[in-house]
């Protein structure tokens, strides 16, 4: 066997509590392509510092073979404002490789970054490939990267994923992506309560793996639990009869209760579940002729596009094209400078922001999900202690009254989801939801995602996420254009590369129809059907003035006692209204889709 470049030796490390690792052995060999994975909170930052030497192990030994260098690119970084790009990625270098700038500006340009641009003041995909950049800039010999596409754009992952793909330095990884993990890795190392185990098989032999080592605990505490039992059975049965111990089998079912109980329970999975309210109407959202911009620069122009009820729709882009602002156009967030944003009937939102602006750090767990205080979380419309459902989303008991601040990013996510998801909600939009949950967790919010009986707006630049969700693509190529494709990230790759190449497909002589071309009947809407698409709208006037009215009318506090059945009579007409504007709603989309493909035909 090779002699490693860089190995942990029976590392142990604790926090004031229960060990956050023990007896860890990790040998990164030349040319090794390693994933470490794990749950949230289980320690892989951590043990990923002490393989770069910045924190020490309470126990065991730190190799790292002479003349060998490691670059380590952290889950978030911080630069001073004042700073300058080039000088953060110059602080990659070595000392023997001060003064190679080429090094320097090739990466920043390769990274679409600005040299001369004061680093402390970067978006946080800028400021992640900046710390890409420094990391990558020496070309060391092994590279410990925790997270590296947090915050990347696809082109950006692309070009990362091809650029360590070309290099013959080994590397660990920590990462959610699962397709990057796919393409890059050959070894698996999985830290698993406490312990590392290793798999010399690329990820995508993770699931089934663990599947195998869950089954055989499992198989072992069967065969334990039953041990007990028998000899728990004999103990009851041997005093009675004797009235004497044997001393040696008392001892050895004493030390099977221990062991059993010192078997460590495998870490729960989050239960995630969305409250989807009452059904929103067919049309979900329609927007026409969008235009925006800023400064100057155009970001969205000229968009259109129709969201029905039950679809799912993704937003891909480049860091910069507008993603999230088309987001908030459509959700009417934000007002377009030309054209318009028409939202369907009952509609319900709920929004987790990529901003996490929901999140005070100073508040607790607690106060952020009992926003009215008391101890309860209204659920499916039915109340949850609060400690009770952090436990859904694997938060400890005791992190109940943890600031928000102190948690990790992970858990700040896995927070956030819990307060959207309690949400009463049809209409589910959310902004980059991937970021650092582990892939336990992303493949929990899948499920719950392929479930929800709502509409669904997400942006991601997670392609694997993307591909297991969403029905239809919205991509912006950063030029204020935005194109829908029908399907995931792989059939919007297959779909743009075709139309790319598609020859442009020449025009017929008028009066000429193609060979065996069927003659239509039809090539718009009959009268009947023409009128009453005319009158739908004002049909739609009429019922959401009506709606209007009556819940201001309920909205009064005594209206029930001053004539409690004319408050009845009101409250059944709303529901009423209600389902008569969603009726409407659904006649003048299904007329206008009829009307799209009759003149689309002609």
């Amino acid at each position: 066997m090779a002699t490693p470049l860089l190995a942990l030796r029976d590392v142990a490390l604790s926090f004031g509590g229960e060990p956050l690792f023990r007896h860890v052995e990790i040998a990164v060999l030349p040319g090794d392509r390693i994933c470490l994975v794990g749950r949230n909170g289980g320690g892989k930052s951590t043990l990923l510092k002490v393989a770069a030497g910045s924190i020490e192990p309470d126990s065991g030994e730190r190799f790292l073979q002479p003349g060998i260098s490691v670059s380590y690119l952290p889950q978030e970084a911080e630069f001073q404002p004042g700073t300058t790009v080039a000088e953060v990625v110059r602080g990659g270098l070595r000392l023997d490789q001060r003064g190679e700038e080429h090094r320097v500006a090739s990466l920043v340009d390769a990274l679409g970054l600005d040299p001369a641009a004061d680093a402390g003041v970067l978006s946080g995909g800028e400021s992640r490939r900046a710390a890409i950049a420094r990391a990558l800039v020496s070309e060391p010999d092994i590279l410990l990267l925790d997270e590296p596409t947090n915050h990347l754009d696809l082109a950006s992952i692309r070009w990362l994923e091809e650029w360590l793909q070309g290099q013959s330095a080994a590397f660990v990884l920590i990462s959610h992506d699962r397709a990057f993990l796919n393409r890059l890795t050959r070894t698996i190392c999985w830290l698993d309560r406490g312990i590392v185990r290793r798999l010399d098989q690329g990820f995508a032999a993770f699931e089934g793996w663990s599947e195998e080592v869950f089954a055989r605990e499992d198989e072992e505490k069967r065969k334990l639990d039953k041990v007990i039992a028998q000899e728990t059975d004999w103990s009851h049965k041997g005093i009675t009869a004797r009235r004497r111990r044997n001393e040696g089998r008392m001892r050895r079912l004493k030390d099977l209760r221990t062991a059993r109980a010192k078997m460590i329970a495998r870490t729960g999975s989050v239960r995630l579940e969305a409250d989807s309210g009452e059904m929103s109407g067919k049309l979900v959202v329609e927007a026409n002729g969008l235009a925006k911009a800023f400064d100057g620069r155009a970001i969205i122009d000229g968009f259109s596009t129709r969201i029905l009820r039950g679809d799912r729709v993704g937003i891909i882009g480049p860091s910069g094209a507008g993603k999230t602002t088309l987001l908030r156009l459509l959700i009417g967030d934000l007002a377009p400078d030309q054209g318009e944003v028409r939202l369907g009937a009952n509609l319900r939102i709920a929004h987790l922001d990529q901003r996490r602006a929901a999140l005070d750090p100073a508040r607790t767990l607690w106060d952020t999900l009992c926003d009215m205080g008391g101890d309860q979380v209204l659920v499916q419309g039915r109340p949850r202690h609060v400690v009770s459902y952090l436990r859904d989303f694997l938060f400890a008991a005791n992190q109940a009254r943890t600031p928000v601040g102190a948690l990790s990013g992970g858990e700040r996510n896995r927070l956030l989801l819990a307060r959207t998801l309690a949400t009463p909600s049809n209409f589910l939009v959310l902004d980059e939801p991937t970021n650092d949950l582990d892939t336990d967790t992303l493949d929990l919010l899948q499920e719950m995602l392929a479930d929800y009986d709502g509409t669904l707006l997400l942006v991601s630049h997670d392609r694997d996420f993307l591909d297991r969700v969403v029905t239809s693509t919205i991509a912006m190529e950063g030029d204020g254009k935005a194109t829908e494709y029908a399907g995931g990230y792989s059939d919007y790759l297959v779909q743009r590369k075709a139309a790319t190449a598609r020859p442009a497909t020449p025009r017929r002589a008028p009066g000429r129809d193609a060979p065996g071309k069927p003659v239509r009947t039809a090539t718009k809407l009959s009268y009947k059907q023409q009128r009453r698409l005319d009158e739908l709208p004002g049909v739609r006037d009429a019922l959401e003035q009506e709606v209007a009215a009556i819940e201001a009318a309920l909205a009064d506090a005594r209206a029930f006692e001053r004539d409690p059945a004319g408050f009845q009579a009101k409250a059944a007409r709303l529901q009423a209204a209600k389902a008569d504007l969603a009726a409407a709603e659904d006649e003048q989309i299904d007329l206008e889709i009829l009307k799209e493909e009759l003149e689309g035909g002609a």
